[in-house]
């Protein structure tokens, strides 16, 4: 029954008079996308059905009713303005895209780490230098779990993270406000950390695809802006934890222990995570990029036997096809001349740049509240990135790829709900966080967030970064 609201809009939009939407010229091909894309919005914020379903469906409709090799009584000439067709190898080529190539390698990366205790090893020594009192020890899971979220899943690192905490819990007695600021601190960290790479979170590979399209934009020029919003962001979280969940426990005492394995094949994953980060961040001196570079994980770990048969079934692949869908629906915009006909039609020439920044990111991050950050990230960055060269002075704001970088972000910030996010779930489901705690925390993070990011913007774009 819930699928019959989503299926209804499609339906409507699909059979509507063309004036209806006051998009002059508008041909048939262009309103079965528009009509795609309700679909998919409806589908990704009621989520009737699993969200990667409905990338499957979005990839399947656009092959039928879009492509050059979809139905014959659906894609045949017709009388009128029927409009361009897409060239179906070009939708089908989404699924080896390069964005979905660099995640893979990110996957890789986190199950070899997870397999051999690199990650949770690391983090016990890590945390260690931090001393014994409670608002240092927050200080420290933070800075640990942003470095993880940096390389992988958010959700994977606030799974590893919560377990590691769990000594640390132990330590602080019943009803310490402390205790709450220490599980909340993991899903707000990782959320926040996977802002500093492009393979972080999804919302991040999904705009590089759009900044890589018009010219070179590497690994290392996405961290340059990124990792300083991370870690400021980063400190007012932490002042914010610490200020609304403060322990009465001066001190506590850690019982911390690990060790590093040995074997042949952790030792192999040991030099492959670190020689893949070193590759990612040396882009400029060897000549490969990061898509590339993500190969590598894959191909060791695969022939050495690292990563088995077996160990295939832990990868997230279904983050890997809602991916494809978004960036089929950005296909399907920009290809069949939807998104340019939108564009054209908003009078964006009597907006400020600042009013479209600030519209933009606003609408973006009330919608990662809501709904999947993905998918949020799926709906609009295509749409920003052709609406960018119809707003003029944006280039004070980095233009197009600071319009792409401040959504994106936004997509990332939102974090006031149980639902916003994986981490705030499993930060919920551990028994200590509750919803009016995500509320008092994640509403001033993602409000601050977006005005620094307005700033990060403005700095990067006279940094020559964004040029």
């Amino acid at each position: 029954m819930a699928l019959l609201g989503p299926l209804l809009l499609f339906f409507v939009a699909l059979f509507l008079p063309p004036d209806f939407f006051h998009l002059p010229g508008l041909t048939v091909v262009e309103q079965r996308v528009i009509a795609i894309f309700f679909l998919a919005a409806a589908l990704w914020i009621l989520e009737p059905i699993p969200i990667f379903a409905t990338s499957v469906l979005v990839i399947t409709l656009e092959l039928l009713m879009l492509s050059d090799r979809g139905l014959k009584f659906l894609t045949a000439a017709q009388s009128g303005r029927f409009g361009s067709l897409l060239v179906y190898s070009e939708v089908m080529a989404i699924f080896a895209s390069p964005v979905i190539i660099l995640f893979l390698g990110g996957f890789f990366l986190a199950l070899a780490a997870g397999k051999y205790r690199l990650d949770i090893n690391l983090a016990r020594v890590i945390l260690r230098p931090f001393g014994s009192r409670p608002r240092w020890i927050m200080m420290g899971l933070m800075l640990i779990t942003a470095l993880f979220s940096m390389f992988m899943s958010n959700t994977a690192t606030t799974a590893m993270m919560l377990a590691v905490v769990g000594p640390v819990l132990a330590a602080f007695p019943p009803g310490d406000r402390g205790r709450t600021g220490l599980v909340l601190a993991i899903p707000v960290a990782a959320n926040i950390g996977g802002l500093g790479t492009p393979i972080g979170t999804p919302p991040n590979a999904i705009a590089m695809q759009y900044l890589t399209a018009s010219g070179t934009f590497s690994f290392v020029d996405w961290m340059l802006f990124a990792v300083p919003f991370m870690l400021l962001m980063l400190l007012f979280s932490w002042w914010l934890l610490d200020r609304f969940f403060p322990s009465r426990q001066p001190a506590v005492r850690l019982r911390l222990e690990g060790r590093f394995e040995r074997a042949p094949k952790a030792l192999i994953v040991y030099v492959v995570f670190g020689l893949t980060v070193l590759l990612w961040l040396m882009g400029d001196l060897h000549g490969l990029n990061s898509y590339v570079v993500a190969m590598i994980p894959v191909a060791v770990f695969s022939v050495t036997g690292v990563i088995g048969k077996a160990d295939l079934k832990e990868i997230s692949w279904d983050v890997l096809w809602l991916l494809s869908g978004g960036l089929a629906l950005g296909l399907a915009l920009e290809k069949t001349g939807l998104a340019a006909r939108l564009v054209q039609s908003i009078p964006f020439g009597s907006f400020s740049p600042f009013t479209v920044l600030l519209a933009a990111a606003s609408l973006a991050l009330l919608m990662a509240n809501f709904m999947s950050h993905t998918a949020t990230a799926n709906l609009l960055l295509p749409l920003m990135a052709t609406l960018a060269p119809a707003v003029s002075g944006l280039e004070s704001f980095g233009g197009r790829a600071g319009l792409l970088v401040a959504v994106t972000i936004a997509c990332s910030l939102g974090m006031s709900l149980p639902i916003s996010t994986p981490p705030n779930a499993l930060a919920v489901a551990a028994g200590q966080v509750e919803t009016r705690d995500l509320a008092r925390v994640g509403l001033p993070v993602g409000l601050v967030g977006l005005l620094l990011s307005f700033l990060t913007v403005w700095a990067a774009t006279r940094a020559g970064i964004f040029n």
